[in-house]
């Protein structure tokens, strides 16, 4: 079946976003063939937008900027969520654009998608909405401390959240430092470790999962995935059966990834969902049959969703700016060029800022416990590259 919106190789593919996920999108769809446009409010060139065809450069509230880049493409998608409604509406009467906008404005909102996922009886932690210091302390009150309150909008790698430890606290104190208008209070989970699950669903409604992976991270930001992930067969079915009916509620088109939690009693309960490739679905580039931005153009284009099985266990190791000598001096790479089962992966960006990611490397392996080993490994000699540059002389 000939999926509704069907653009094959030689047609145009609009990338909305600048960052990583377009570039490494963009780089899977020059290779096939495509034409490549990025709308990016980036100065030039952005990450994206050096693998393009075309870039565009433009607030997007630029209505001339819009339409030179919708006249130029077939098919939009893009590489991050927090993209203003009218901008989508725009894109949306003008050309098929893939998450669909309903799809996204349910997921760039911790309150839409909160709510979204109780009203799908799917499960999550508790949640109190609070838009003052009175509903604050009353949602901590009715959920306990700690607790955690997220901004409703635009957070993401911790940012926007705050842990709750003392009911006794100035709550007026708290609510104006937190500085948004509204705000979600979600119950605290001990879980036993985190999973993710990256998903892809075609125009024709096929659902292809690749398999569950555990994430471990640093001050909020993902440190490392280890694929497959080290949990019971049952739990990882769990997993991918909550991506399932994620996906299938949204009538998601694209790639999609669901965090999870999972319980010391096995019990799983969904954490976020990102509506685009993830970041902890970075190792399918090096381990699996096809990766997750080969399946979004797929999905996009209407194609055929690829084969995700994974051939080789790997461990996926974020780099962050903080291990850089310097905003434009790169690090040595020598621990990873020398480990014959290791892939360097940079992104292009020009200043290297602590806690932006900067790159990622990916180790393949035997098992998943022996590339983990490897990869640790890895990361220690650039640390300690970094703290012999930092360390004073003398």
């Amino acid at each position: 079946m000939v999926s509704p919106h069907f653009f094959p190789p030689g047609a145009s593919l609009g990338i909305v976003g600048g960052g990583q996920l377009g570039r490494m999108l963009a780089r899977e769809a020059r290779r096939k063939g495509y034409r490549v446009v990025v709308f990016t409010d980036e100065y030039p060139p952005s990450p994206a937008g050096q693998l393009a065809t075309r870039e565009v450069n433009a607030a997007y509230y630029d209505p001339e900027a819009l339409s030179s880049f919708v006249r130029d493409v077939d098919v939009v998608t893009m590489e991050f969520e927090n993209i203003p409604a009218p901008f989508l509406a725009a894109l949306e009467q003008r050309r098929p654009v893939f998450p669909s906008r309903q799809a996204l404005e349910t997921t760039q909102n911790r309150e839409r998608e909160k709510t979204f996922l109780r009203a799908q009886g799917l499960p999550c932690a508790d949640f109190r909405v609070v838009d003052s210091a009175e509903s604050l302390a009353a949602a901590a009150a009715a959920l306990g401390t700690p607790c955690v309150l997220k901004t409703a909008a635009f957070g993401y790698d911790g940012k926007g959240q705050v842990k709750l430890t003392d009911l006794a606290g100035d709550w007026d104190l708290v609510w104006r430092a937190f500085g948004a208008a509204r705000g979600v209070v979600e119950a605290w989970i001990d879980f036993a470790c985190e999973v993710s699950v990256v998903a892809a669903r075609g125009q024709d409604w096929a659902f292809v999962p690749f398999a569950c992976v555990e994430n471990q991270h640093a001050n909020h930001i993902l440190d490392v995935t280890i694929a497959p992930a080290r949990v019971a067969p049952a739990v990882a079915a769990e997993a991918v059966r909550l991506t399932r009916a994620v996906a299938e509620a949204l009538d998601y088109v694209g790639v999609l990834a669901v965090e999870l939690f999972v319980l010391p009693d096995g019990r799983v309960l969904i954490n976020e969902i990102a509506p685009r490739p993830h970041n902890s679905g970075h190792y399918t580039i090096d381990a699996c049959v096809t990766n997750q931005f080969e399946q979004q153009l797929r999905a996009v284009t209407g194609l055929p969703l690829g084969d995700p099985t994974q051939h080789t266990p790997a461990v996926m190791v974020n780099l962050l700016g903080d291990i850089w000598p310097g905003e434009t001096e790169s690090p040595d790479w020598t621990p990873v060029l020398r480990h014959p089962r290791a892939k360097l992966h940079l992104y292009g960006k020009r200043r290297a800022l602590p806690k932006r990611k900067m790159g990622h490397f990916t180790v393949l392996g035997d098992t998943a416990s022996q590339a983990l080993v490897e990869a640790l490994a890895i990361k220690a000699e650039l640390v300690a590259q970094k703290e012999r540059v930092a360390a004073p002389a003398d």
